[in-house]
């Protein structure tokens, strides 16, 4: 039976600062060129955390269940490692996945009611990522679901429901944080381009290869770093403190274009992910600050 310290690191809690940096990112450019609304601000944090909570627990429950975590080199997973139920993770899924519902009406109750039809797609994105019969993840479509919802969704979704409009500066964070959001998912696929090879599971990764691979996360991180440019020449220069977040990802980025394998390339899932809550961070509070 699984122990909660299971469960906790089931849910992968390394990855949360993905959930928190584009709702950050985007309260900020709420209060730039509006006012920001807190307690709205905190229901799509709380939608944020729930979908990839729920998006880690239907990944574990559906590559467990095809085996595909059966040789895991990275974090334990539950159902590959027998510590729990497949029933039990995609019961666990399904609650988070209720969370974020429930927060995410009462935003569309408050805001538009076409923002369920939103909220059901990404829902479907997250349990389809590596769930049915044809898993998008398995046909290197990964990076660019995880920048459309954790990236453009996240960010513009955030400032619309504060502000209710649509900014092209909300465009431009939404880049930065999106291309950092795939970097994670990059190099979470590299380490396991062997073991995703003998199971089947097409990834990005897999079908660029070993080195293209490498090249994909520092051309993401320069995109990164080119949005913070792109959102300070919008605003205030103030944002080009976010450039700092390049600071964090510089062993990341010796670790990845060193040809760092397997368990060498752990660290740099956590390196990534505290780059982008730096970027948010030092993004957003200038535009907090002045807005």
């Amino acid at each position: 039976m699984a122990t909660p310290t299971d469960w906790l690191a089931g849910a992968r809690p390394r990855t949360l600062p993905a959930a928190v940096a584009p709702v950050l990112t985007g309260t900020g450019i709420a209060a730039y060129v509006d006012e920001p609304v807190w307690w709205k601000a905190a229901l799509a944090l709380v939608v944020s955390l729930a979908l990839q909570v729920a998006v880690n627990y239907a990944n574990d429950y559906s590559d467990g269940i095809r085996g595909t975590d059966d040789e895991r080199v990275g974090p334990m997973r539950l159902v590959g490692s027998g510590a729990a139920t497949p029933k039990a993770v995609k019961t666990a899924a399904f609650l988070a996945f209720g969370v974020a519902a429930v927060a995410g009406l009462a935003l569309a109750a408050t805001t538009a009611w076409w923002l369920v039809a939103v909220g059901v797609v990404c829902v479907l994105a997250a349990w389809f990522y590596t769930g049915g019969s044809k898993p998008y993840g398995y046909l290197g479509l990964g990076e660019v679901m995880v920048f459309v919802f954790f990236g453009l969704v996240a960010v513009i979704g955030t400032t619309y429901v504060q502000t209710e409009t649509f900014e092209l500066l909300a465009l431009y964070g939404a880049v930065g944080i999106g291309a950092l959001a795939c970097a994670i998912l990059v190099v979470n696929n590299l380490r396991d381009i062997p073991t995703d090879t003998v199971a089947g599971k097409r990834t990005l990764a897999v079908v660029l290869g070993d080195e293209r691979t490498r090249y994909l996360y520092a051309l993401l991180v320069g995109a990164a770093a080119v949005a913070v440019v792109a959102v300070a020449g919008a605003s205030t220069w103030w944002c080009l403190l976010g450039l700092v977040f390049v600071l964090r990802m510089l062993p990341a980025l010796r670790t990845v274009l060193g040809g760092a394998t397997g368990p060498g390339l752990i660290p740099v899932l956590q390196q990534t992910g505290v780059g982008q809550l730096i970027w948010a961070v030092l993004v957003a509070v200038p535009l907090l600050l002045l807005g």
